[in-house]
């Protein structure tokens, strides 16, 4: 354990190497267990708001706990990476996709920085043992985030970093090695704006910072792996076909979202309704599969229902959201 000094520069290190990997934002939070979170989230899986994603309901302590996760966790650092773009998109003439899934598996090139980030922190302390978290384990990855300073969670329950906006993918390194935290993010700057919630198609935000999953676009489009519920196929979907932006594209600090380095690279906004309605078994997998494309996280079958509900949606909708 080094002295204070040390410690800061170590941690002043770490969020350089952080930013020379591309991550847009990085925070360090001391482990300790998210005793606030415990009846928030035992309420929000007793109403059955996860819907099937079953999962969720698997190792609360460890949700609750990292040191559950790691053994003899001391720090967690927290990373942010950025996937705005701001290619054209109109919902209304054709099929959208969210803006994360038009790039490579984002869990796949977070953990590669994150290993990264990793291997500098062991060349600095050879003692480090930890872990990375990408979506992988049961973390409040955002709760994290709020602690470790990068923003706070707004009313669309996205993390919202300030002046940056909320389109950012969040990555978790746990280690062993003692670092001077930063201090929490306690304010949250939503004031009475209500775009979020009055913009969902769906009414899936049921309260200031309540998402109730099963009416959620992303959740029917990716998690739910049956077909849509025929009460969403009346056109409330508005041309979605793989997740959803519209709560964070209307949200008013995002008129400070630029365009990273993450960005676009198969262009599938810019397909016609026809190319997407045309897609093939084999086109699927080299498109998506063999392209390491998060669209992979759903079968084919899947895809072509949300596609068929999509076209719907987009004929009976014509006026902005």
């Amino acid at each position: 354990m080094g002295s204070p000094a040390v410690n800061q520069a170590l941690a002043a290190a770490l969020k350089q190497e952080a930013a020379s990997l591309g991550f847009d934002a990085c925070g360090i939070a001391k482990v300790g267990r998210l005793n606030s979170m415990e009846p928030v989230l035992r309420q929000w899986l007793s109403e059955g708001n996860h819907g099937a994603m079953g999962y969720m309901e698997n190792h609360l302590e460890k949700r609750l706990d990292p040191s559950l996760l790691v053994e003899n966790a001391k720090s967690v650092i927290v990373v942010a990476l950025n996937y705005y773009t701001d290619t054209p998109n109109d919902a209304f003439d054709d099929l959208v996709v969210s803006k994360y899934a038009r790039g490579k598996d984002y869990h796949l090139v977070m953990k590669e920085k994150l290993n990264l980030l990793e291997n500098a922190l062991k060349q600095w302390r050879p003692n480090h043992e930890g872990r990375i978290f990408v979506d992988s384990a049961p973390l409040l990855e955002k709760a994290w985030a709020v602690r470790a300073g990068l923003g706070w969670i707004g009313k669309n329950t996205c993390l919202i970093i300030p002046r940056k906006g909320s389109f950012f993918f969040l990555g978790e390194l746990v280690t062993n090695i003692e670092l001077p935290e930063d201090k929490e993010f306690a304010s949250e700057h939503c004031g009475s704006c209500t775009r979020c919630l009055d913009s969902c198609p769906t009414a899936a935000i049921v309260a200031p910072g309540k998402l109730d999953a099963r009416k959620c676009i992303s959740y029917l489009t990716i998690e739910l792996k049956a077909s849509m519920p025929e009460e969403y196929r009346d056109g409330r979907l508005k041309g979605q076909i793989f997740g959803c932006d519209i709560c964070q594209d209307v949200c008013p600090h995002n008129r400070f979202a630029k365009p990273g380095w993450f960005n676009s690279e198969n262009h599938f906004e810019l397909w016609s309704a026809s190319k997407w309605s045309n897609l093939t078994k084999d086109e699927f997998k080299r498109q998506f599969v063999l392209a390491k494309s998060p669209i992979a996280r759903v079968k084919f079958e899947k895809l072509q229902d949300n596609i068929a509900v999509a076209l719907n949606a987009s004929k009976k909708n014509s006026t902005p959201y």
